[in-house]
């Protein structure tokens, strides 16, 4: 029980980081480290870090699919393993980084069980 209440929260919030990220794509500096410059840039954060997070959120909830869970799952897990070797790679240990390892690496494996 508390595990699927975890799966949902993981989903939601990351429809919800999309919703943020597509309706104020220039406030996403903070958490994303990137300027979205020009009309090309705001697109950009509108589209990957907005809708596309939001269809990875929605669809295991609309679907209440234990297969799109853990798609969702793995995807954060190899996103936080990948955030972790370019952390060392790219001399980027911020504390922003190392809670979105965090954050990735947790609901990942919330998601995947």
């Amino acid at each position: 029980m508390i595990l699927t209440v975890l799966q949902y929260v993981g989903a939601i919030l990351t429809a919800l980081v999309g919703l943020y990220a597509l309706f104020a794509p220039k406030n996403t500096v903070g958490f994303t480290g990137l300027m979205p410059e020009g009309g090309r840039g705001v697109t950009e954060i509108r589209v990957v870090f907005g809708m596309f997070f939001i269809v990875l959120g929605v669809f295991p909830i609309l679907t209440g699919s234990v297969v799109a869970f853990q798609m969702l799952g793995y995807a954060y897990l190899f996103v936080g393993i990948a955030r972790v070797i370019s952390i060392f790679v790219d001399k980027s240990g911020s504390p922003s980084n190392w809670y979105s390892v965090v954050f990735e690496l947790v609901f990942g494996v919330i998601l995947i069980l």
